[in-house]
């Protein structure tokens, strides 16, 4: 047993097992929602819904593990909510590639990140952001969690005159709502386990309001389905033929899975201290993305979209996961729902809305860390800010921050405090954003 626990970073001097087990059980309970949603998005675009659960899990559990012993980190990863979308909905049915055409793209994307996490090229990506806009990133993703949540729980709904307004009240709402009330009074009285609690009081509670299913026939254990229609049929002839479209579309999955993973490394690090005060870098950062670049080869070879690591790891982080005990548990757990699948598809979204939203609350802490007296610096990092809730992307928000900061600081005669990573990194971003219109 302590091999083990010393395989994952763990230190009994430091840490806690009950902590980090309770930690990776809170996060796997936050982002379990990717076992629904992922199969029937996927599903859209023509792939069999059980084989791609059962890819779902098998990549999750890979790319999880590879974080817990390689990287010793508390992150989980899973295929991304985003990146599953643009697979379905733009390559698949806008753009017309067959899903085994998309899942060449994303086996291809998957390699290159290898290719270029062995190299070091993203942990300097990461390490070239300035620390103001750093801590921005940690802000602008406490908002869109929290926005993800309130969405999730029909607090907020969609509306034609003022884009989102106030949903009404209704027993999806009405559990969500109760859900942040009931984890703040929890988090206050400093209650261990509190955003885990909460979701499961939700859970429950949400029974008789009929927002948590019991589907008839209803049992505890299922076997799992076999991966077989789904595994191994990557179609690579657009690639090989040169296809230059093609080629546009691993670029676009590698740059929305760079930033995604950057942000939210980023972010959780940042957000529970676990960054060098010194330097401001993130231990294991070059680890940690090669979990992210193994999780996104593995699930292609499965049969899933990109896999990426989640943002709902802040709330085991939270919770006071600090090590790969909890990327272990989740791991773990996410083995476990193969048979136990009709438990976790129970809960419902809304009794995660809690967690999402308070955590949003927690990791908005890091704005006091921002200058604001410097104008340079305060406006790229609003910038950044802004855009993740209001594009609902954390790539696009850190994209659109770092571009405003180049251009902020030259235009100012402060080039000097940019880094050449910067400006090549300005330079593909401003290529990404004229490419369409040519």
């Amino acid at each position: 047993m302590k091999t083990l626990l010393s395989w994952l970073g763990f230190d009994s001097q430091k840490h806690s097992v009950k902590v980090e087990m309770l930690a990776g059980l809170t996060t796997f309970l936050t982002m379990s929602y990717i076992l629904a949603v992922n199969p029937i998005i996927l599903s859209d675009a023509g792939m069999d819904k059980s084989a791609v659960f059962s890819a779902t899990v098998i990549a999750a559990v890979v790319a999880t593990l590879v974080m817990a012993f390689y990287a010793k980190m508390p992150f989980a990863l899973a295929s991304g909510m985003g990146l599953n979308a643009f697979f379905a909905y733009t390559l698949v049915l806008v753009m017309g590639y067959t899903w085994q055409e998309a899942l060449a793209a994303v086996l291809v994307e998957g390699l290159f990140f290898i290719v270029l996490t062995i190299f070091k090229v993203r942990e300097a990506i990461v390490n070239s952001i300035p620390l103001n806009l750093r801590y921005s990133i940690s802000v602008g993703i406490g908002l869109f969690i929290a926005f993800i949540g309130l969405k999730n729980g029909g607090i907020i709904v969609a509306n034609d005159s003022t884009v989102t307004a106030l949903g009404p009240w209704t027993p999806t709402s009405l559990v969500a709502a109760g859900g942040i009330v009931l984890g703040a009074i929890l988090l206050a009285l400093k209650v261990r386990g509190a955003l885990f609690f909460t979701i499961l009081i939700m859970t429950v509670v949400g029974i008789p309001m009929g927002v948590t299913q019991i589907p008839e026939g209803f049992t505890i254990l299922s076997l799992p389905s076999s991966i077989e229609p789904v595994a191994f049929k990557m179609d690579f002839s657009r690639f090989l033929s040169l296809d230059i479209e093609y080629y546009i579309v691993v670029a676009t999955l590698l740059f929305m899975d760079l930033f995604d993973t950057i942000g939210t490394l980023i972010g959780a690090s940042t957000g529970a201290g676990m960054v060098d005060k010194q330097t401001g870098k993130i231990p294991n950062l070059n680890k940690s993305l090669m979990a992210d670049a193994v999780g996104t080869t593995v699930g292609a070879l499965c049969g899933t979209s990109t896999v990426t690591t989640y943002v709902e790891s802040t709330t085991g982080i939270v919770e006071g996961g600090r090590t790969g005990l909890t990327a272990f548990t989740v791991a773990i757990l996410f083995f476990l729902s193969l048979f136990f699948s009709p438990i976790f598809l129970m809960i419902p979204s809304a009794a995660t809305t809690s967690a999402l939203f308070l955590v949003g609350v927690m990791m908005l802490r890091q704005i006091v860390h921002i200058d604001f007296i410097d104008f340079s610096e305060s406006m790229p990092c609003f910038v950044a800010i802004l855009m993740m809730p209001f594009t609902a992307s954390i790539s696009e928000g850190i994209v659109l921050g770092m571009l405003s900061y180049v251009i902020v600081k030259l235009c100012t005669g402060r080039h000097r405090e940019l880094s050449a990573t910067m400006y090549i990194l300005a330079a593909f971003f401003v290529m990404k954003y004229i490419a369409p219109l040519l």
